[in-house]
């Protein structure tokens, strides 16, 4: 995962493969699940154990952490969610997509990703600029896995 919003589509393909496999409804009812233990947690006001924490949007001086609020991370999948299920179809909602404007990631893309990511990636993951960065660090001749990867932008 080269860019955050690379861990935010793994993260929530993940979250959402209960779902998917229509062996859960909702994420708070996936067994299993970071999403479940995250949302248990924050009924309870706390920060669930060995998953890395969301510290919101602040910039400066960083803490170690995913750099937006739980809140619009538990809202995006909620969100995604629903429009995974033939049953229960809605919308991402405009609160929901402030994280992907934030990110730089259309809406038809984060649909895309988040249903088929593990189709679609079998490398690095992450914009074609991050992906070319990577690659230079790496000192490779060409660009591995650029295709993959323009489904990151419109």
């Amino acid at each position: 995962m080269l860019d955050e919003a690379a861990v935010l589509a793994c993260m929530t393909y993940v979250d959402l493969n209960p779902i998917r496999a229509k062996m859960a409804f909702t994420p708070e009812q996936s067994q299993f699940t970071s999403i479940q233990r995250r949302i248990k947690a924050a009924f309870q006001g706390k920060q669930p154990e060995r998953l890395l924490p969301f510290v919101g949007n602040e910039r400066d001086k960083l803490p170690k952490g995913l750099s937006f609020a739980a809140k619009d991370y538990l809202s995006l999948v909620d969100d995604t969610g629903r429009l995974l299920r033939n049953d229960k179809r809605g919308a991402i909602q405009p609160g929901s997509a402030n994280i992907l404007t934030r990110l730089n990631i259309p809406l038809e893309n984060w649909l895309k990703i988040t249903h088929k990511f593990k189709d679609l990636f079998t490398g690095p993951v992450g914009t074609l600029d991050d992906l070319t960065r990577y690659c230079t660090h790496l000192n490779m001749q060409r660009i591995a896995h650029a295709r993959s990867c323009q489904h990151w932008s419109g």
